[in-house]
């Protein structure tokens, strides 16, 4: 039964490094520029962001593109000087006409918090008759290219949705430890080769920076299709992609997420804000889920570590040298040793226990709770509401 442990586990991550797109090769974004000029709306909803909404301004208002640009901010109900501190960074830069603030109204029901700010958002950017929108979050400072590198890369590849998965905030501990690891996991949920093959059904975005054609957007029914949404990037490219539109994601190592996380305890709470979501609030695949990611990333150094017989052992170890392997090239782009790649089954440890406490949290009614709102009610709940 060992051995037979053992070479499922090895299977696992062969099949893994092999045949799930490739998910692992993640190489930052190359920059490139397109020669004609581009009408951009920016987007970004906000709601008590006055400690790092001025830098993302100033980054925007400095992108090295010929493209015309419009920031249009919605203040999501914020109480502490959102928009006095979005209008200074713009008339630091010389450039205050660029930036619209817009008061967000009251939530209406069966909207998230940051939809409904976005669909305001894009209620007055079309005025502005953009060749693209920009949706980003209001803690995410671009590189100077970030932008010209997006247009380029969509123009050339007739994408109608291109985003990038933006380097996250990774200085302390608990960062190093659990921050890379969720950006692993999330490609290889969304290998980036699938999402941008038209082929298969896999959809995709990193919602802190996606770049979308308005004609896309009104063609898979607007924000509003997405409107009660709490993971709402991948939701937008699976609607953009099942109304035949054309999706790119990949990463940055330059254009970076300032937010910092409370610890241990701040990433947990991160995790837990869409985990049981992600898994449709099944009982059922949450099993499958907590047995798949134990066989996958906890019985390899269990082989290693319990077995008294030199086959298993040997198995697991290869196994485990797999998946340290697979995390290399996160690890290169924050900058870590390739042997943070070990600790893996600690970290998925850690994140099953977030997932648990995600699917704890819904059924007690506080699904998706952020900055004070509960995203993701039971389902009676959001009917009532």
């Amino acid at each position: 039964m060992l051995i037979a442990a053992g070479i499922i586990s090895l299977s696992i991550w062969g099949y893994l490094l092999l045949a799930r797109g490739q998910f692992w090769r993640i190489r930052p974004a190359q920059t490139a520029v397109h020669a004609d000029p581009v009408r951009i709306a920016a987007v970004i909803p906000a709601r008590n962001e006055a400690d790092v909404v001025g830098r993302v301004i100033s980054s925007l208002l400095q992108q090295a593109v010929g493209n015309t640009l419009h920031i249009f901010l919605v203040d999501d109900g914020s109480t502490d000087g959102t928009t006095s501190a979005a209008r200074d960074a713009a008339k630091i830069m010389g450039r205050p006409e660029l930036l619209t603030v817009i008061q967000g109204r009251p939530l209406p029901p069966g909207w998230s918090g940051k939809l409904w700010a976005l669909q305001q958002g894009v209620e007055r950017a079309r005025e502005f008759q953009p060749g693209f929108f920009l949706f980003t979050d209001a803690d995410v400072v671009h590189a100077p290219d970030s932008l010209a590198t997006l247009i380029a890369i969509a123009e050339a590849g007739r994408y109608d949705l291109a985003s990038i998965m933006v380097k996250l905030h990774c200085e302390s501990v608990a960062e190093k430890l659990l921050i890379p690891a969720f950006v692993f996991f999330f490609f290889k949920l969304y290998p980036p080769d699938w999402i941008a093959d038209p082929g298969r059904g896999t959809a995709g975005a990193a919602g802190g920076c996606v770049l979308l054609r308005p004609a896309a957007l009104q063609k898979a029914g607007g924000i509003e299709a997405i409107r009660g949404e709490v993971i709402d990037d991948c939701a937008l490219a699976a609607k953009v992609k099942g109304s035949g539109g054309r999706l790119w994601l990949g990463a940055s190592d330059k254009t970076q997420s300032i937010r910092p996380y409370t610890g241990f305890a701040g990433i947990g709470s991160m995790i837990s804000r869409t985990a049981f979501n992600q898994l449709g609030h099944s009982t059922w695949l949450l099993a499958l889920a907590v047995g798949g990611m134990a066989i996958t990333y906890v019985l390899p150094p269990a082989l290693v570590i319990l077995s008294h017989s030199r086959v298993p052992a040997a198995l697991g170890a290869a196994a485990w040298l797999l998946m340290a392997l697979s995390f290399v090239p996160i690890a290169r782009i924050y900058r870590l040793g390739p042997l943070w790649g070990l600790a893996l089954p600690l970290i998925a440890v850690f994140y099953l226990g977030a997932t648990m406490h995600s699917a704890i949290q819904y059924w007690a009614g506080h699904g998706g709770a952020w900055k004070g709102r509960v995203q993701d009610p039971i389902k009676d709940q959001r009917s009532a509401g």
